[in-house]
């Protein structure tokens, strides 16, 4: 099982923790697993393509910082999904990690390049602290969910307003599955219409 990806980048960095049928997963506790899943972004990481430039290794260090960032990003999106205030904490921490490694323009040959002048981690680190902060501070935050499965930690940006689910394979089906068994347990009658809408699988 790979992690949840192609939800905002600052979310897919959440949804790195995973409550599964066997157990609650974290992607990121090795070297290798951070070593996966910046291959899986590597798209939207152009500062670290593929992985760290210049050929340094994913190191103990690395998995460390990274998930002490996701912290952070998690305490700061949970707030804003509970319509609660932004943790000062979390905040602090952002753009400390966005100043590690500031963003300069130039114009190339083949248009516009983006560099950062520091070194893998920290331009690593800059990256996903700007892209929560990119997101928290833009109009989506308000549109952001967090999964409605029972024990799901996973957050989503709805393209659907009625979505409610992180995956409807994964957890709307374990939810749907859930409920024709609790409905033949007690005798309930077959589905209705209302059930229909409140499945949401949009």
């Amino acid at each position: 099982m790979d992690a949840l990806t192609g939800e905002p980048l600052a979310l897919d960095l959440i949804n790195t923790r995973a409550h599964t049928p066997d157990g609650d997963v974290d992607f990121l506790e090795t070297a290798e697993g951070l070593s996966a899943w910046l291959a899986l972004q590597s798209a939207r990481l152009p500062a670290i393509p593929g992985g760290p430039p210049g050929g340094e290794a994913v190191s103990d260090g690395w998995v460390a910082a990274v998930r002490s960032l996701r912290e952070h990003v998690e305490s700061a999106v949970t707030a804003v999904a509970d319509g609660a205030p932004l943790p000062a904490d979390a905040v602090a921490a952002l753009n400390e990690a966005a100043l590690r490694a500031p963003s300069s323009l130039s114009l190339g040959p083949s248009g516009v390049i983006s560099r950062r002048a520091a070194p893998p981690l920290d331009r690593l680190l800059a990256e996903l602290a700007e892209s929560a902060i990119t997101l928290l501070g833009g109009s989506e935050a308000a549109k952001i969910k967090s999964c409605e499965a029972p024990g799901c930690r996973m957050f989503f940006l709805p393209a659907h307003p009625r979505r409610r689910w992180c995956s409807p394979e994964l957890c709307g089906n374990r939810v749907r599955v859930a409920r024709h068994y609790r409905r033949a347990r007690v005798g309930r009658p077959r589905r209705t219409a209302g059930d229909d809408r409140e499945d949401g699988q949009l």
